[in-house]
């Protein structure tokens, strides 16, 4: 069961943290309870599996990086964790998954490569196959953006 002080530190998570050194003393002000009350209510959370991790979300078109290349990657599926951690270990990969195959699709994991440029992109995804020795993929490029919100648990 969720309490009271999970919900509200919930819904205020759910938005930007402030940029300052202790944010958490922050939210512990808004919330009306301690800023230790705060970390414990996070790490309880977190132990409960309420909470993954809470981290800095990069504006990437914002930032620079116009092109993105969603790699996709036929990789034996007994390999696929080891050779997943090594893809996700490049600084240009944001997300690295792994993904059923379907019929007529041979790909199982996917790394979402962030670059200046496709060419970039491209340089990048061969690193990693160099890297890794997996050399049938391919890369599927944005086009256009849809959506780029999370999710709201509790309303404010």
């Amino acid at each position: 069961m969720v309490t009271d002080l999970e919900k509200a530190l919930i819904a205020r998570l759910q938005r930007q943290l402030p940029i300052v050194a202790r944010p958490f003393a922050i939210l512990a002000g808004d919330l009306g309870v301690s800023e230790d009350e705060v970390i414990a209510c996070v790490q309880g959370m977190k132990e409960k599996g309420y909470l993954r991790r809470i981290a800095a979300v990069l504006w990437h078109r914002t930032a620079g990086f116009e092109a993105n290349g969603m790699g996709a990657w036929n990789v034996p599926d007994a390999k696929c964790r080891q050779i997943g951690e090594q893809m996700a270990s490049f600084p240009e990969v944001t997300h690295c998954y792994q993904r059923p195959r379907f019929p007529g699709w041979r790909y199982n994991l996917y790394t979402m490569i962030h670059g200046h440029t496709r060419e970039e992109c491209r340089a990048v995804a061969g690193r990693i196959a160099s890297s890794t020795g997996i050399t049938d993929y391919d890369i599927l490029f944005s086009t256009r953006e849809f959506k780029k919100t999370s999710p709201v648990y509790y309303p404010e």
